[in-house]
């Protein structure tokens, strides 16, 4: 997979790019501000709908405009297909292909795989549980697009069920107000157990999967390490129940989820969110479910001498972890049957020398990678292709 073509109208600092891009590696290189990260912000974009860089759509529309597109030639197996997204300011999006419109934007999801290297990744081991939680789910939406909805569908309760509990808590008790809120609540708490149940099955799966990658990309990165050195475990927010064992094979491709596993989840969310309510209705907050999660990173080499990676590992441990989740999210989609396009923005500049070569045998075999930096210097020799100069939003090809 690979992007042929890239179009932006009225994209952060781009009143109109056009970008000619072909397999193996293409550098955009530039000073800071000169626009070469919003290039593969871009295509990024394009591949999750959602920036890696800030959380809103905003800042992505050109400063003065309403409207943004970002539309990208992807080949596929030898077929090409043209996806488009269309910002709106306070407006949905819109999404195509091929110019025809799509029911709902967000079934360009997945159509395009990326991967994003960047320095932001550091939060990934320093940064709050929402920073691990998005990279998980991030994951599993490019493996199933459909999880999308469920996601979207979760975040929704828990915003209808957080001003239930503000209500029923801030009543007075024994009201007819609170008696209402209270029942409206045990629907919302069923809504809260199935859609919870199903992405944390979802996430308990893909960690599985992700673990062995993890550990063989850390041992890459990292001087002296070995493949046991760095693991990954999912943190629940309560005591999960004892989970029916798979028999038989699991499927070769895609989160293995067993609907026993979801059944037996569903009904231990819901026996947590009843005996945690009272706690809920004090604080007005959702205390339990798949968003007070965590994914645990921990190093050394046996159970008793490993120690979680936030708050003990050095800044360049700290880095090979951020960098061992990114390949091995990207060495997992290649799994499934698709190669990813790789995006390294920025990245090279904040390793040093070894690092910069480890990462660039690593990535050199990719079908497509994008790189961004500063000075041609940052580019390790072993990312030798196509170079375009990025000035003041102005690419050409070097």
């Amino acid at each position: 997979m690979h992007v042929s073509q890239l179009t932006l109208r009225d994209f952060r600092s781009y009143e109109l790019a056009d970008v000619a891009l072909e397999p193996g590696v293409t550098a955009f290189v530039g000073r800071n501000g000169q626009g070469k990260t919003n290039l593969v912000e871009a295509i990024d974009y394009l591949s999750r709908l959602s920036s890696h860089r800030v959380a809103s759509d905003a800042p992505l529309i050109r400063a003065g405009t309403t409207q943004a597109v970002v539309r990208a030639a992807v080949v596929k197996d030898g077929r090409t297909a043209e996806l488009e997204v269309e910002l709106n300011a306070g407006k949905a999006n819109r999404g195509r292909i091929n110019r025809s419109p799509l029911p709902r934007v967000r079934d360009l999801v997945g159509l395009l795989r990326t991967v994003v290297f960047s320095p932001e990744d550091l939060s990934l081991v320093k940064g709050d549980p929402s920073e691990r939680r998005h990279y998980l789910d991030d994951l599993l939406v490019l493996r199933t697009p459909r999880l999308a909805g469920t996601i979207s569908d979760l975040e929704r309760v828990l915003k209808q069920r957080a001003s239930l509990l503000k209500t029923a808590g801030g009543a007075r008790r024994g009201s007819s107000s609170q008696d209402s809120a209270l029942s409206t609540l045990d629907v919302w708490d069923g809504h809260l157990a199935r859609l919870g149940a199903e992405l944390l099955a979802q996430r308990l799966a893909l960690v599985e999967a992700l673990r062995p990658y993890v550990g063989a990309a850390y041992a890459t990165v990292a001087r002296g390490a070995t493949r046991d050195d760095a693991r990954i475990d999912y943190r629940p927010s309560f005591e999960l129940p004892e989970l029916p064992v798979r028999d038989g094979p699991a499927p070769a491709h895609g989160p293995a989820v067993d609907p026993d596993v979801v059944a037996v989840l569903e009904k231990g969310l819901l026996d947590e969110l009843g005996r945690r309510r009272g706690d809920e209705l004090d604080r007005g907050v959702c205390l339990v479910g798949p968003h007070r999660d965590d994914l645990l990173l921990t190093l050394g080499p046996t159970e008793g001498t490993r120690l979680p990676v936030k708050g003990y590992a050095s800044h360049g441990e700290s880095w090979s972890c951020a960098l061992a989740l990114r390949l091995a999210a990207y060495d997992l989609l290649r799994a499934d049957g698709d190669d990813p396009v790789l995006i390294l923005d920025d990245v090279f500049a904040e390793l040093d020398t070894e690092r910069r070569d480890q990462l660039a045998a690593l990535v050199a075999g990719a079908e497509q990678v994008l790189v961004t930096a500063a000075v041609p210097a940052d580019v390790p020799a072993g990312l030798e292709g196509v170079t375009y100069d990025v000035v003041a939003g102005t690419v050409t090809r070097a």
